[in-house]
């Protein structure tokens, strides 16, 4: 896709690396075992879910930094929604052990997950070019950082417990209605991608003659 004037070009090579928005996401990996420790070891689900929504709030903060500071880059173009998608899967895995979320929602938001991961993982050994995270796809991730902690501190004694768990609804349907939708859109994307992988192996693997 052809960048307009108005969009900042991807920060490459060691700039694109220690960025602000990147070194959010690496804090955003870090504290995922903080997270497993709030709800097994101190058994503390509100907690849990209030370090959960923090990181998932992030998810917003890096982006718009990144694009307000024009810090827009490749490394995390990647990094970001790989650490969304770390967060999901530990979260909700950890949820359904502590009992604290709906099974079937659970394994419908990790089989999309687990399933865009492997796609993505296919793609890069076939040689397609990478992917930009979509609107939907962020907008349906955003959601689910909301409803999966709304979930977890409906299942506490905490203040409002109830509010949250209705919340929980609230952003968990629509996000995950979103998820599978932006999932099915990547499927054009990625047979797209792939051609233009194989375009451009070709065209690198033709002699240049001229002198």
């Amino acid at each position: 896709m052809a960048l307009s004037e108005d969009t900042p070009a991807s920060l490459t090579g060691w700039a694109g690396v220690f960025t602000l928005p990147n070194l959010i996401s690496f804090a955003r990996l870090a504290c995922i075992p903080w997270f497993v420790w709030l709800l097994f070891g101190a058994g503390s689900r509100m907690q849990a879910a209030l370090l959960l929504a923090v990181l998932g709030a992030t998810d917003w903060v890096d982006g718009w930094i990144a694009r307000r500071f024009e810090m827009i880059s490749d490394v995390g173009k990647v990094l970001d929604p790989t650490a969304d998608r770390l967060l999901l899967v530990v979260a909700l895995i950890g949820m359904i052990v502590d009992g604290s979320v709906p099974t079937w929602f659970a394994m419908a938001v990790l089989t999309r997950e687990m399933l865009v991961g492997l796609a993505a993982i296919i793609l890069a050994l076939l040689g397609a070019v990478r992917i930009e995270v979509t609107w939907w796809g962020k907008t349906g991730t955003f959601a689910l950082l909301i409803a999966v902690p709304s979930f977890l501190a409906g299942e506490s004694t905490g203040f409002a417990h109830h509010w949250f768990a209705v919340g929980g609804w609230v952003f968990g349907l629509p996000g995950l209605l979103i998820a599978w939708w932006a999932a099915y859109g990547y499927v054009p994307l990625a047979l797209s991608a792939l051609r233009d992988g194989r375009a451009a192996r070709k065209a690198s693997a033709i002699p240049d003659n001229t002198v």
